[in-house]
């Protein structure tokens, strides 16, 4: 891959996606997977998953571990999800280097040893399939910050998006629209909610706008009157605000979405993928 990698955002769902293969968002997310393996090619992988906030305001955490540990960080599914595996590596090289571009961009940043948590991995087992089509390269997750703030996340993906030019991508795991209080009104109902709906297109204008006014339109989606509706806390959509500012001048794309009742499944890609 010459030049930059492009960055991914996948919404991820929960550890359930693993099995529900007739869900129409798993062929959408082994398609993206294909795509990395096979046309991106890169060295390596730095995830952002919704389910890491740092424990300390104001740093970010970043793992170090060669050999991760799968968090099993849900509750209350059968017990067979509990005893899956997923085969992976991590890097101290590629940590250091996310360590060095946070630092150098006046970020505090601080090594930690920890697992892969299921918004990594669940997701991972159908990006990348360990038997159809494996990653095989080192996987090193990174923190979200312990804020809400917008802009706080923008620039930690700006942060970050030197690493682009080094082969490595950059994957955001998190959710276009997620209210699990709403979830269980519409189990078995894939009829959106209205602010399902409106939250996914208000975030797809945002995202693709021109660079220039990105930051600005991704800030204003928290303010909208339907914000903590779609998320009555932002940690699943904070990822992408990441990954706008990880992309730089590149332009966002959504690739594809389903609105399912308090849930949307946008996948968002920033930067082209380079063809030979």
């Amino acid at each position: 891959m010459m030049g930059k990698t492009p960055v991914y955002f996948v919404s991820h769902g929960g550890p359930n996606i693993m099995y529900d293969v007739d869900h129409p968002v798993y062929s959408k997310l082994q398609k993206i997977g294909k795509e990395i393996t096979t046309k991106v090619k890169p060295k390596a992988v730095v995830v952002f998953s919704a389910h890491w906030q740092a424990s300390v305001p104001g740093r970010i955490q970043v793992n170090t571990k060669e050999m991760n540990d799968l968090i099993y960080d849900f509750y209350g599914f059968p017990s067979h999800y509990y005893k899956e595996k997923y085969p992976n590596v991590g890097s101290k090289e590629i940590a250091n280097r996310v360590m060095s571009a946070l630092q150098s961009n006046n970020i505090t940043a601080e090594p930690v040893s920890r697992g892969l948590d299921h918004g990594v991995w669940a997701s991972f087992k159908v990006l990348f399939d360990p038997e159809t089509n494996p990653l095989n390269i080192p996987i090193v997750q990174v923190s979200l910050f312990s804020s809400e703030d917008p802009d706080q996340h923008y620039n930690l993906g700006r942060a970050v998006s030197s690493l682009r030019s080094e082969n490595i991508a950059i994957i955001l795991s998190g959710m276009a629209v997620h209210n699990l209080r709403d979830l269980r009104y519409t189990m078995g109902n894939g009829t959106p909610l209205p602010y399902t709906s409106s939250f996914d297109e208000a975030l797809k204008d945002a995202v693709t706008v021109a660079p220039e006014e990105r930051q600005q339109k991704m800030a204003d989606l928290m303010k909208r009157p339907d914000a903590r509706q779609a998320h009555p806390s932002f940690e699943h959509l904070l990822p992408i605000h990441v990954g706008a500012g990880a992309a730089g001048e590149d332009e966002g794309k959504r690739l594809w979405t389903l609105k399912e009742g308090s849930m949307s499944w946008a996948q968002y890609r920033f930067g082209d993928v380079e063809t030979a």
